[in-house]
């Protein structure tokens, strides 16, 4: 994050004396201003076109800008920050075979059966920001939608960890809530990659989009990538949240404290670690005390691309299993405000092996008793 106090730490290229580098960038407008009417002052008295820009998620824009545009932008008293454009990724690892369905309603690990209430999620809206969805898989039975693109100019899932992503929240077999409306929002390309400027504008459109859909049980929204701690990327993902929406944010996959990424370093989201089907906190996944619960993320199976299906491990497929569960207990009758707490509340305590001692021991569990079990 860029402020006038800082303006020294630019890299050195940024001085170059010939030719300098345009590179983008993202402007966030301080709050309170009038949202369109500043972002077009600004960006025509720089005579410049934006890639992106945003008036839900917050007041701005992403734009390629020259040096002197950026000095020009910090003497601004409008201009909240200005942030270089950063990476994003899928958080995702290995292959191999399936359990952290039934292990959201079971007591104890290696459970066979997913024990759940009928509402199933039904009456909720997840959405996926990832590498889009395969709308058209028979496991989504219709209720999935690839809403918009932002990544490139395929609009299909090119990867098939959108798709896998989708199926862990609500596909028929592999979904925690088999009831929910689904929406792809990609932000991601084929190789699972992707800007910053691209996922905050995924979240403005959520933010814009998600009050015309038919979710009268609520909204939950559904991050299973990162890159380094971004301001852009937290204050976007903290809109979302104040909008009403749950979030559920994988903590990311280097073994390292989540607050050093985006947008697991967001409080307001719900900060999602990985496990392993031994109850064993997995040793790919970030911790600290950013990280809220703790879900299934090795080897999970779940939809892929043609109507296939795949096993694969990361925080990427903890995240689903937490915004699906979210959606689950929408279904029930639970009310989005205080729901990542409530979610912790409802999860096994000190169940979870390996865990550091700044790092909740909390792991998911839907709370069903048994008595009328769906599986």
């Amino acid at each position: 994050m860029l402020s006038a106090a800082t303006l020294l730490l630019l890299p050195l290229a940024l001085a170059a004396p010939t030719q300098p580098p345009e590179e983008t960038f993202i402007v966030k407008m301080k709050d309170g201003l009038i949202k369109a009417e500043a972002v077009n002052g600004v960006l025509s008295s720089l005579g410049v076109d934006p890639r992106f820009t945003y008036e839900h998620a917050f007041s701005g824009f992403a734009a390629t800008l020259k040096p002197d545009m950026v000095k020009t932008l910090l003497a601004n008293p409008d201009i909240e920050f200005v942030e270089k454009d950063g990476k994003v990724s899928i958080y995702e690892t290995q292959s191999g075979a399936d359990w952290g369905l039934a292990r959201l309603s079971s007591q104890k690990p290696n459970a066979t059966t997913y024990s759940y209430d009928d509402s199933a999620g039904e009456g909720t809206c997840a959405f996926i920001l990832d590498t889009g969805i395969d709308a058209s898989n028979e496991e989504f039975e219709g209720r999935a939608k690839f809403l918009a693109n932002f990544a490139d100019k395929d609009d299909t899932d090119g990867h098939g960890h959108g798709t896998h992503v989708a199926g862990t929240i609500g596909s028929k077999t592999y979904g925690v809530a088999k009831k929910a409306s689904l929406f792809g929002v990609k932000v991601l390309d084929a190789q699972g990659s992707g800007d910053n400027s691209a996922v905050i504008k995924g979240m403005d459109l959520i933010a814009k989009e998600a009050s015309k859909q038919k979710c009268p049980k609520g909204i939950v929204v559904n991050m299973s990538l990162g890159g380094s701690k971004s301001a852009s990327v937290n204050a976007a993902a903290a809109r979302i949240v104040q909008a009403g929406l749950f979030l559920a944010v994988a903590a990311g996959n280097d073994g390292a404290d989540a607050s050093r990424y985006s947008p697991a370093s967001e409080p307001l989201a719900c900060t999602v670690g990985a496990t392993t089907r031994t109850d064993t906190l997995a040793k790919y996944s970030n911790t600290g005390s950013i990280v809220d619960v703790l879900a299934p993320g090795s080897n999970i199976t779940s939809t892929w691309l043609n109507s296939k299906t795949k096993s694969i491990s990361g925080t990427s497929m903890a995240s689903p299993h937490v915004a699906g569960i979210a959606a689950y207990f929408l279904g029930t009758g639970q009310k989005v405000e205080g729901l990542c707490e409530y979610i912790a509340k409802q999860a096994l305590k000190q169940s979870v092996t390996g865990v550091p001692k700044d790092t909740v021991n909390l792991l998911i569990h839907n709370g069903y008793q048994k008595g009328s079990d769906r599986s």
